[in-house]
């Protein structure tokens, strides 16, 4: 996976059955199929070392198959959905091939032009198409001023005022967590929580989240999918000593 449309598929085809109801399979469907983009329309305009437009239409025929919802809902949830895929699309791509770009936008669209793949989505009883186009283009852009990972190679090298004896724990598992945001809720608010219930965190869904090791903040960077299972692109690291002085209360 190097460019923008495989890692899409790739996320597409994890992350679909799992919030579809019926778990739908997305495959790869017959270029004869569809000539052109036609049907509920989505747009992904991204900025940065990969840049354009990813537009993907829907069949319309897949409003009535309450996949997620009902009626004007469905169409609704279908763009959070997609947005949601197109987001994850861009973490795997930079931890497949290390280029960078961001969702500047995402909007509904009127689906129209050529098709770049075409495929279905099935479960067992019916089939809906889904196509996309790619107009994107590779761009290089200067990465000085960029944030970049200070994880080297190079053994990691403590302050000698912290070193006697830390070589013997070098080996010793600790428990690291993401966090993805926090908020403030009374404990009224907490026991009435319920299934289908939304806890909006104080972080918006393009910032980067928080590694966690011993309630301590050791690096940060972007969520990224791996074989359908969640992962972190380091983006930003303290230094090996600092991480040290933060979980020493661990030891």
């Amino acid at each position: 996976m190097s460019t923008y449309l495989e890692c899409w598929v790739s996320v597409a085809t994890s992350l679909l059955p799992q919030a579809l109801a019926g778990e739908p399979r997305l495959v790869e469907g017959s270029a004869m199929e569809q000539h052109s983009l036609s049907g509920i329309g989505f747009s992904v305009s991204l900025e940065g070392e990969v840049e354009g437009k990813f537009t993907i239409a829907l069949d319309p025929l897949i409003l009535d198959a309450a996949l997620l919802g009902e009626g004007d809902e469905q169409r609704v949830s279908w763009g959070e959905l997609l947005r949601e895929v197109a987001e994850a699309a861009v973490g795997e791509l930079l931890a497949v091939s290390g280029r960078k770009c961001r969702v500047r936008s995402f909007s509904a669209v009127e689906a129209e032009g050529g098709v770049t793949r075409v495929f279905q989505l099935k479960t067992a009883e019916k089939s809906w198409c889904i196509s996309v186009r790619d107009d994107l283009k590779m761009v290089q852009h200067p990465r000085s001023g960029g944030i970049e990972s200070s994880r080297s190679s190079d053994p990691v090298a403590l302050d000698p005022a912290l070193s006697p004896g830390v070589e013997l724990l070098l080996d010793v598992e600790l428990e690291a967590a993401l966090r993805f945001g926090c908020c403030e809720m009374s404990l009224g608010e907490i026991l009435e929580l319920g299934p289908g219930d939304v806890v909006e965190l104080d972080r918006h869904v393009t910032d980067p989240v928080d590694l966690i090791v011993g309630n301590k903040i050791v690096a940060r960077g972007d969520v990224v999918l791996i074989d359908g299972n969640f992962g972190l692109r380091v983006t930003e690291v303290s230094a090996p000593q600092k991480r040290l002085e933060s979980i020493r209360c661990l030891f």
